[in-house]
């Protein structure tokens, strides 16, 4: 897998975010529009039963539940402190190739360690049903 494809490098570019939010509920006399939800690093990630899904682009970070008064950087910083897109000091373009590259490694472990935690939440899902079952079958016995 090459980290600097295009595929995964084009959420770096605020346009590319913003275009992600189609249908997005708050866009009137707001402060999470698009346009601020996308400064911050955000992607629109709807799904059926909720449409406010957000997640980082680079932390993979999900936040839901908006309210039109809230920051989106505010609410990225204090949900996901240690995103290194958040901390940028810098505009996208102003970044060096060793910048970008170490950005990458870092992007790439937080989507290591969010696809484990996922990996581990199913495990205990299975465990707990298992357990069950097994506890159903020693009260029958």
């Amino acid at each position: 897998m090459d980290p600097l494809n295009e595929e995964h490098t084009k959420m770096y570019f605020y346009h590319n975010r913003l275009a992600t939010f189609s249908g997005w509920p708050f866009d009137e006399d707001c402060a999470c529009t698009s346009e601020n939800m996308a400064r911050a690093g955000f992607i629109h990630t709807p799904s059926d039963n909720s449409p406010d899904v957000a997640q980082c682009f680079f932390c993979y970070k999900e936040l839901e539940g908006w309210e039109p008064e809230d920051d989106p950087m505010k609410e990225h910083k204090a949900h996901s402190p240690a995103c290194n897109f958040v901390l940028l000091q810098k505009s996208v373009e102003d970044l060096t190739v060793e910048e970008i590259l170490k950005l990458q490694k870092d992007r790439q472990k937080f989507l290591i360690k969010k696809t484990c935690n996922q990996v581990i939440e199913k495990f205990e899902e299975a465990a707990k049903s298992r357990r069950g079952d097994i506890i159903k079958i020693a009260m029958e016995g």
